[in-house]
């Protein structure tokens, strides 16, 4: 799968997990209750798809002109840290306006869904990659993990 194909599917299934993990996240965090918890998921979730979107055009540009092809470990490490930090950007804003906290809190909040969506972005590109390929334009010339 290629292409836009590959982004849609790639965005929805992210998302909707995504969704569910974060409002549980959320209302274990904060003093928020489940449909305030849900409908942060769910802003987050629109500001995310655009974000990843964007992102993710932007690296796969930058993987074409790389030297070396493929994902290796570091290059997956990157790719979480990239993504999780621009859209830490976006919302802790958006998490201090709805919560009604000031953005130390919001931070804070945001930094304890970021640490567990480092490890979920990360380990969801490896098994979406693995069940769906890579992208064309990455896939030749490998680089294994090591």
């Amino acid at each position: 799968m290629q292409g836009v194909k590959r982004r849609v599917v790639y965005v929805g299934l992210y998302e909707l997990v995504a969704i569910v993990l974060s409002a549980i996240l959320l209302k274990l965090i904060s003093n928020a209750d489940a449909v305030n918890s849900f409908g942060i998921a769910v802003v987050a979730s629109a500001i995310a798809i655009l974000w990843n979107l964007a992102f993710n055009y932007g690296f796969e540009l930058w993987e074409k002109h790389r030297k070396y092809q493929g994902r290796s470990l570091g290059i997956r490490v990157l790719h979480a840290v990239g993504f999780e930090g621009g859209l830490l950007i976006f919302l802790v804003p958006i998490i201090a306006w709805w919560l009604e906290v000031g953005l130390f809190q919001a931070l804070l909040m945001d930094l304890g869904l970021l640490v567990f969506f480092l490890f979920y972005t990360f380990t969801f590109n490896w098994v979406f990659d693995a069940v769906f390929g890579l992208p064309a334009g990455v896939a030749a010339n490998p680089v294994t993990c090591s």
